[in-house]
């Protein structure tokens, strides 16, 4: 009966704490990507020919947990079957803060444009850890400045 009232305490705890952080966040990352949205990113391959350009790498990367509660949701819905959407959400907000913290690095070097943008994202909570699930995304691209 003990175990059964930590479980609640922390799936409670998690709800509250989690919803709050989430909302936080996206609310910072909403305000970040309209600063942002002047330096283009784009997944081409090929960069512009319109001129010379300086060129580095540039990258960020993010580390970001999920709540308690979420992942008991997430369990509730793996035992029934269909898309997991609290997982959805902790991706979503990864992969967009990694790709802010790889743009505002380009920004610091006066970059005109990053192409060739591409994502890595992994599980390091372990598949058959009992924590919350825990992803780093990592976003990196190239970095052009005119010359």
């Amino acid at each position: 009966m003990e175990q059964l009232l930590y479980v609640a305490v922390f799936v409670t705890l998690g709800y509250f704490f989690g919803k709050r952080a989430e909302s936080k966040h996206f609310k910072s990352l909403i305000e970040r990507e309209q600063h942002l949205n002047a330096l283009p990113a784009m997944a081409s391959r090929m960069p512009p020919q319109d001129g010379q350009y300086d060129q580095v790498l540039v990258s960020g990367s993010v580390v970001i947990a999920n709540d308690y509660f979420k992942t008991f949701v997430a369990g509730l819905r793996n035992l029934f079957g269909g898309k997991i959407t609290t997982y959805e959400s902790l991706l979503d907000r990864a992969r967009r803060e990694a790709l802010l913290r790889m743009k505002e690095q380009a920004q610091q070097m006066n970059a005109d444009l990053v192409f060739n943008v591409k994502y890595e994202t992994a599980n390091i909570s372990g598949q058959t850890s009992k924590k919350p699930p825990i992803i780093e995304a990592h976003a990196y691209g190239t970095a052009l400045r005119k010359l």
